[in-house]
């Protein structure tokens, strides 16, 4: 069984940036034992698979060791090979999710906007064990499916080093911190790193799932819908985000770098 594969780079404008994802393409839905040992042998971040159904395509996303409830850089990968080989007359595809219901992705030019649900974020008590395993203590912190720990600027979001061995035996999917954009990223309005390694992620490199709740809580603390983000991670990338009612819009380019047949036998 040949199945046609890509790897695309997320939320950047250049190969090697961003978050790369690898994407699927199949007839009908492989055992998920298959799937699974199809994401851990590209060991990626996530791979998605796409099957046709009506008009859209269904969709499934896989980290090296678990099935995601959600996922944006590899919908917008998914997006991008659509755009690019499956219908390249379209300015919007329909994904169907198992859990996170439909998800369109619309283009404007080369800027690809996924139409994500809104997680509005709930405080939670900052404590001793949270500051242990970020290694800093946050000023504050909500939780939505994961937590979020805020700073009070960009530097110390990028000079963490937290303890993933804690996050993994502590948090069911992963922890999220974030900070106004500040020094050298004043330019957007904030940044943010996640860490998932319970689920073979170590740092994710953008996340566009988190800004599921990003969005709403920084849409609220500064007073405004649309905004910049930036993932501060290693590889790093760039977000437009916009809070429209009980949905977010996250935007983002990608950069096709792979494309290939897996080999199943």
């Amino acid at each position: 069984m040949n199945v046609p594969f890509y790897q695309l780079d997320a939320f950047t404008d250049r190969p090697f940036g961003g978050n790369p994802a690898a994407v699927c393409l199949l007839d009908n839905w492989l055992p998920d034992e298959s799937l699974q040992t199809i994401a851990a042998e590209n060991n990626l971040s996530e791979t998605a698979y796409l099957v046709p159904e009506g008009e859209g395509w269904e969709i499934r996303w896989f980290t090296p060791t678990a099935e995601a409830d959600l996922c944006g850089h590899a919908t917008l990968a998914s997006a991008g090979v659509v755009f690019r080989h499956l219908a390249p007359e379209a300015d919007r595809v329909l994904f169907r999710s198992r859990h996170s219901g439909e998800l369109p992705v619309t283009r404007d030019g080369d800027v690809l906007y996924l139409d994500f649900p809104a997680w509005q974020p709930r405080e939670v008590e900052v404590t001793d064990e949270m500051a242990a395993v970020l290694g800093e203590r946050p000023v504050a912190a909500v939780m939505t499916r994961d937590l979020y720990a805020i700073f009070e600027d960009a530097g110390t979001v990028r000079s963490l080093s937290p303890d993933l061995d804690r996050i993994a035996s502590d948090y069911d999917f992963g922890v999220g911190v974030t900070a106004p954009g500040t020094e050298q990223d004043a330019d957007v309005d904030f940044v943010s790193r996640f860490f998932a390694p319970g689920v073979g992620i170590p740092e994710d490199p953008v996340t566009g799932s988190a800004h599921s709740t990003l969005t709403p809580y920084w849409a609220e603390r500064l007073g405004k819908p649309a905004m910049r983000a930036r993932q501060v991670s290693e590889r790093g990338g760039e977000l437009q985000v916009e809070l429209r009612g009980d949905r977010v819009m996250i935007g983002g380019r990608v950069v096709e770098v792979i494309q290939g047949t897996l080999m199943l036998g």
